[in-house]
């Protein structure tokens, strides 16, 4: 049989203040497009359909849509929550999906066998799912109530507790002639996070290590992690990554999509087709005169200047890379702070902490010091 798997979606992403609506709807117009030349028997969509858990409705338009388009081209469309999603949110669109014939999990249902799903490919393969969404350190706990685990088994680290739900999730899996598959959206131990995703959500007390994982799993497809790659297993397992760079720390990454053949006697060949409708993400760095040469209108800009800190500095950097959506003092301009003793804060006025901040960066523009002392009048005044 034949997987698409595609993670981390961020619709509803903004960067810098700059609305990607347009940019989503490329990207995933051309997984759809991907999905119909390489005519999948399953979808996989691993978490973080959304970047926001109160996605608007022009978001969840996209989704609904590229979900039902994915739906059309005759596979089976799975997808589920990310730390990013609503859980309960999505689990409120499941009529909706149903109706779709879109198999929709957003949280932990009470019924164990709702995470299993099954199915026939056109060829008579069968195949089994386990599907995991996100699952929060929070509601480890009720979860592995849930499930009738005793005491001892949840009185364990989170890792042990996924550990002994992937246990019970994947004891189908001993049945022979299925092609055994699992999706969840978590962090493995090792991983390379690829920037981007928040450290909150990737903490070591959220990472578990790869031998979670059954042995008799022919593929775990993974979410979570922006940054496409294997990670080495009991079982062939894999991030997809992200089908586009969701910021500057992703500016790196290789977007794309996996499609992954794989039957029972057959190990799981998988091959990365890239996603290029998204604007490239790049840092430049130079003076102003340096800067002037830079010719790259198809990306969005992180601009390090190697200039002195001045008013109006960032309006004229602006001016000459108008896709510059964010500008910053290159660091290496910066004066070294190395053996001095930062200033005090207690006992000393915004005017004093302010001007010890000027000091530290260098900027002795006239007036700056003014500006401030009358913005902070005006304020004072104001309360």
């Amino acid at each position: 049989m034949r997987i698409l798997h595609t993670s981390d979606w961020h619709v509803g992403k903004v960067l810098k203040g700059r609305d990607r609506r347009d940019e989503h709807r490329r990207v995933l117009a051309q997984v759809i497009e991907i999905a119909q030349a390489e005519k999948p028997d399953l979808v996989i969509v691993a978490g973080d359909l959304y970047d926001t858990a109160a996605p608007t409705a022009d978001s969840t338009k996209l989704v609904t849509r590229a979900l039902s388009a994915l739906r059309r081209t005759g596979a089976r469309v799975v997808a589920i929550g990310g730390n990013h999603d609503n859980g309960a949110a999505l689990d409120a669109l499941r009529p909706w999906a149903d109706a779709a014939g879109i198999e929709l999990r957003g949280s932990y249902a009470s019924d164990l066998n709702d995470l299993l799903i099954e199915g026939v490919t056109e060829g008579g393969e069968r195949w089994r799912l386990v599907a995991m969404p996100f699952l929060s350190q929070r509601y480890a706990i009720r979860a592995a109530e849930m499930y009738e685990l005793t005491a001892a088994e949840a009185n364990q680290t989170y890792a042990d507790l996924v550990a002994r739900l992937i246990a019970k999730l994947s004891e189908p899996f001993a049945e022979p002639g299925v092609v055994n598959l699992l999706t969840a959206h978590l962090t493995i131990v090792g991983a390379s996070t690829g920037g981007g995703e928040r450290e909150a959500h990737t903490v070591m007390g959220y990472a578990v290590p790869a031998t979670v994982f059954p042995p008799n799993a022919h593929y775990v497809a993974l979410g979570h992690l922006h940054r496409t790659q294997s990670v080495i297993s009991p079982c062939p397992t894999r991030y997809s990554g992200s089908p586009l760079a969701v910021d500057f720390g992703e500016e790196e990454n290789v977007c794309s999509v996996a499609i992954v053949d794989v039957s029972c006697d057959k190990a799981a060949h998988v091959r990365d087709v890239p996603v290029t409708s998204a604007l490239t993400l790049r840092t430049v760095r130079g003076t102003l005169e340096q800067l002037a040469t830079v010719n790259l209108p198809d990306a969005w800009l992180r601009v390090l200047v190697r200039e002195a800190p001045r008013p109006g500095l960032r309006e004229d950097v602006q001016e000459l890379l108008p896709n510059a959506l964010e500008v910053r003092i290159d660091p290496d301009m910066l004066p070294s702070r190395s053996g001095a003793r930062s200033a005090e804060r207690a006992g000393r006025s915004p005017r004093e902490l302010f001007g010890d901040y000027l000091d530290s960066r260098g900027n002795a523009e006239e007036g700056v010091r003014e500006l401030f002392d009358q913005l902070y009048d005006e304020v004072s005044s104001n309360q």
